[in-house]
């Protein structure tokens, strides 16, 4: 007798499950399929419902039209949600938060955005994007005010009003940060976001154009060089690193960070990690070494605890030699003129004193490109002869010795 009450049980279980035809029929009401699934007829149409308990509180879940769901789906839908307050959680909080995180994929905020493009590029800049701040004119002007905005609520006076106040005070980091926004926001466009580049462009229009007047960095004189040379004896790290960029003229970068290792004789390989330009384009830069500045090198070999791969250079913690380091030790002589502007003292002196045949080997030494991209695929030589004769000659004319 048992079993043939469950048979039918089971049997009227059945009978009053929803099909096409009783939903087609039905009158207007809620009815039921088991399992907490209803119908709510109406009229002109209806919508499913799925009917659960939660903590002790009655819910009732939408799960869509009629017209729009099918019974199928609806039954798919149900279980879903049934087993999702099987394992603890409320059906309705769970699926709040999983439109809110599709929200988010689909609409995310600009420092989001942001995020992403210099993910996707930074393993294409120096020191992972960091070492070039590629980020800093957004992190400083831009994100701070409009960083948690959704991309699609970001309106052309918004930007306005982010750049306005360093459109003229500051236009080289202005340009910056358009020049980067105008990137994400391209980008952001190819992955589907909700995103009208032209909001960019307005803003700049709104605003005119940039005046960018190039800022000199101070130079010392050629004809001062011998001098601050002689002013910069010493075997600290600081002073020895700026008598080596003096006699060679390489950007800071490469100096500071320089190890044992990339010495070979009188010639130095800078690795292209810390040779101007993104990585991709970028290629190792070999730097002939006069007499004077291979002395630099032994009397820091001499000083080291690592001669053999160490740094030449190192800094008051073990790492290499900061930029700050080196202006405080040049400030604390007194000499006006940057580290960097070694490099216009030296091209000054090449300008003002030798022909212009030397020109080319003069450019080459500074690591500047030269000419075409299709004449440099064909003149591939770095003319590291040439220039070994011109940096010994200007060696010589720092440390007196061609007097």
């Amino acid at each position: 007798m048992p079993n043939v009450g469950l048979r039918v049980g089971l049997g009227m279980a059945a009978l009053n499950k929803l099909t096409a035809v009783r939903i087609r029929t039905a009158p207007s009401g809620r009815h039921g399929d088991g399992g907490g699934l209803y119908l709510d007829k109406t009229a002109d149409g209806g919508k499913w419902l799925y009917r659960y308990t939660f903590s002790g509180k009655r819910r009732d879940m939408g799960l869509g039209s009629m017209s729009a769901v099918t019974l199928a789906q609806a039954r798919q839908q149900r279980d879903r949600w049934a087993a999702v307050l099987a394992s603890g959680r409320d059906p309705i909080a769970e699926r709040a938060r999983e439109r809110e995180a599709n929200a988010t994929r689909d609409d995310p905020s600009l420092a989001d955005l942001v995020d992403t493009v210099f993910g996707a590029l930074k393993h294409t800049l120096k020191g992972q994007g960091e070492a070039g701040r590629w980020m800093s004119p957004l992190r400083v002007h831009v994100l701070p005010a409009l960083g948690r905005r959704p991309v699609s609520s970001l309106r052309t006076a918004d930007f306005v009003r982010v750049l306005q106040p360093i459109w003229r005070s500051k236009p080289s980091t202005a340009e910056k940060a358009f020049s980067r926004l105008r990137l994400c926001y391209r980008k952001g466009k190819r992955l589907g976001h909700p995103i009208d580049p032209d909001t960019l462009d307005a803003a700049r229009e709104l605003m005119g154009d940039l005046h960018i007047s190039p800022e000199h960095i101070a130079a010392t004189r050629w004809q001062d060089a011998p001098a601050l040379f002689q002013r910069l004896s010493g075997d600290t790290s600081g002073l020895m690193c700026l008598r080596l960029l003096l006699l060679t003229a390489v950007r800071g970068d490469a100096a500071r960070g320089a190890h044992f290792s990339e010495i070979s004789g009188a010639v130095w390989t800078v690795p292209k990690e810390r040779v101007k330009g993104q990585l991709k384009a970028a290629s190792d830069f070999r730097v002939p070494l006069s007499t004077q500045a291979v002395a630099i090198i032994d009397e820091a070999r001499r000083l080291s605890n690592d001669p053999e791969g160490g740094l030449l250079f190192p800094g008051d913690r073990g790492t290499a030699i900061s930029q700050n380091a080196l202006l405080k030790a040049i400030d604390k002589i007194g000499e006006p003129g940057r580290p960097h502007g070694f490099r216009t003292t030296f091209r000054t002196w090449v300008q003002d004193t030798l022909d212009g045949s030397h020109d080319l080997a003069a450019e080459t030494a500074l690591g500047h490109v030269i000419g075409s991209k299709v004449r440099r695929a064909y003149a591939r030589s770095d003319m590291l002869d040439q220039r070994a004769v011109l940096m010994q000659r200007w060696a010589d004319y720092v440390t007196g010795e061609a007097a």
